[in-house]
């Protein structure tokens, strides 16, 4: 990595941490704020957060192609503005219209960071760097998220509209911010396919979807959001209020266990994932994501007291943190090694289309099972666990040996322009 990618990645850290930070002010408090604070009802805050998952489906197509024509940086600011705007009009909105359009703007915006981001990773790192360069993005963004929301909860009063009107304020200043510390940033130049603009338009989703690996790879990703982060705040709460007695603040317990485990494991976990292959890797997470679902069980399901069902259901959420905390640094990198030369904006985008879906189609199905059908929810989500182990080990025998073990690009073969064959399940 030369001196100039070094002093971009840092500030795209720093991007990320802030846009986590000023996220993490609202995002917890956005149901709460619309159906009590604004006394819109109950119907008109689920509207809100289905708009936020509507409009980055919406809008997450077009990114990749804006990324790909006009790089990552332009379309990042754009998005900027978007989501500042968004931020602000939603602190002072007081009807159903306003507030729906605004939390349209803030998703969209939102959305849209995150294809441009990764690619601005990509961008400014090597393939043997991009791996810490991915954990350290997840890390940052975590740790923003909880500190912006644990001060966020300080600032919050239910009571008082004018107190949330200064949380989004300050969200719309962290994305404010934000863009005067990427308009400093001295990409370097990228790689271009020629006729960009035309394939683009035209063929760069076919491109995409002719890529067998990538296809396979947007599969296990569907199941991965959907089994984990579609379950956080939907089916698996559900499931530990009703099944397991846990308390509203147990919850907050458990969501700051999760967070938790990623803030601490994150680098010593790095080390353990750097020299194994990343097919591997994913199919140990599926098996402790099994492990997490299975002590879900006996919280819910078991005959301990109340409080070995509260420690087995904060500890699931620390299991899934450490399952996260291996995955960062493993699924980003692969869709950025899976991209040609100057599309990883567009598949980088497709990606953040597919855990949408996950994070939308994720609720609606959890919600209910985790609310009343308990046992047959736990069945469920273990299951799927252990397909994602399946579905890892299929798409390793679809990866080079590289993509799969990319330490191995530093080797004296692929120094002297020799190739790898497919990699094999040995």
């Amino acid at each position: 990595m030369t001196r100039a990618m070094g002093a971009a990645m840092r500030r795209i850290h720093v991007g990320n941490a802030l846009s986590a930070f000023g996220l993490g002010f609202t995002v917890p408090y956005l149901y709460v704020y619309v159906a009590q604070v604004r006394g819109l009802g109950a119907m008109t805050a689920g509207l809100v957060l289905a708009v936020f998952a509507v409009a980055a489906l919406v809008v997450l197509p077009f990114a990749g192609r804006a990324i790909v024509r006009r790089g990552p940086l332009p379309v990042l600011l754009a998005a900027l503005v978007l989501a500042a705007f968004g931020a602000l009009s939603l602190g002072v909105a007081a009807h159903s219209a306003t507030v729906l359009l605004s939390a349209a703007a803030l998703g969209a915006g939102q959305a849209v960071m995150q294809p441009a981001l990764a690619t601005m990773i990509v961008d400014c790192s090597a393939a043997e760097s991009r791996s810490r360069a991915f954990a350290v993005q997840f890390f940052l963004q975590n740790l923003g998220l909880g500190v912006g929301g644990l001060i966020g909860g300080h600032l919050v009063d239910t009571s008082s509209s004018a107190s949330f009107t200064l949380l989004f304020s300050i969200e719309a200043a962290m994305f404010l911010l934000l863009v005067v510390v990427m308009s400093t940033v001295r990409m370097p130049r990228s790689p271009r396919i020629e006729g960009a603009s035309a394939l683009s338009a035209r063929g760069g989703w076919k491109q995409l979807l002719g890529n067998r690996a990538m296809v396979q790879l947007c599969v296990l990703g569907f199941v991965l959001f959907f089994a984990c982060y579609g379950q956080f705040e939907s089916g698996l709460s559900a499931y530990g209020v009703e099944a397991a007695g846990i308390s509203t603040s147990s919850l907050g317990t458990a969501l700051a266990a999760n967070t938790m485990m990623i803030v601490v494991a994150q680098f010593a976990v790095l080390r353990f994932v750097e020299r194994r292959r990343r097919s591997r890797v994913i199919a140990s997470v599926g098996l402790i994501w099994a492990v997490a679902w299975a002590v879900a069980g006996y919280a819910g399901l078991g005959h301990g007291s109340q409080a070995m069902a509260t420690a087995a259901f904060v500890s699931t959420y620390a299991l899934f943190g450490l399952g996260e905390a291996m995955l960062s640094p493993t699924v980003a990198p692969l869709v950025a090694d899976l991209a040609p030369d100057g599309m990883a904006g567009q598949y980088n985008s497709a990606f953040a289309l597919v855990k949408q879906l996950a994070l939308a189609v994720g609720p609606a199905v959890g919600g209910p099972l985790g609310a009343s059908l308990h046992a047959p929810y736990i069945v469920v989500f273990l299951l799927f666990s252990l397909g994602i182990s399946f579905l890892a080990l299929r798409l390793g025998r679809q990866l080079t040996v590289v993509q799969d073990r990319p330490w191995l690009a530093r080797s004296r073969v692929v120094a002297r322009g020799g190739s790898f064959p497919k990699s094999v399940s040995a």
